[in-house]
């Protein structure tokens, strides 16, 4: 069982590292490619695509973490370890959230509202 679960915390973790890989290289793409607007103008949207994948990324990652820590071998070092991990990955989370969509992922976006500045 410990290594089943071992095997699917570190296929989530290589999935999550496939996103961030595949993500900013389509997001590069399309902004290089896209040549009906000028670099400045694309900007944002590959700041936002980039953010989008990396924000996905960091879900699996952090299931990954959660798996091999506490059912793989649940040590109160490893646990401590991933709390803090976990912490870390929250944080990163919330600000690409904000950066992303232009508010916190517990405020709601009102109809009608502006898109984020960028």
């Amino acid at each position: 069982m410990t290594g089943i679960m071992s095997s699917i915390g570190l296929a989530l973790d290589s999935i999550g590292v496939l996103i961030v890989a595949v993500g900013v290289l389509l997001a590069l793409g399309h902004a290089l490619l896209d040549r009906s607007k000028p670099f400045r103008q694309r900007y944002p949207v590959l700041r936002e695509e980039m953010g989008r994948s990396i924000l996905i990324s960091l879900e699996l990652l952090i299931a990954g973490d959660i798996i091999r820590s506490v059912v793989v071998d649940p040590t109160p070092m490893n646990v401590a370890v991933l709390g803090l991990i976990v912490l870390v990955r929250t944080f990163l989370s919330m600000t690409l959230q904000l950066e992303v969509e232009g508010h916190f992922p517990w405020q709601r976006s009102e109809p009608g509202a502006s898109p984020p500045l960028h």
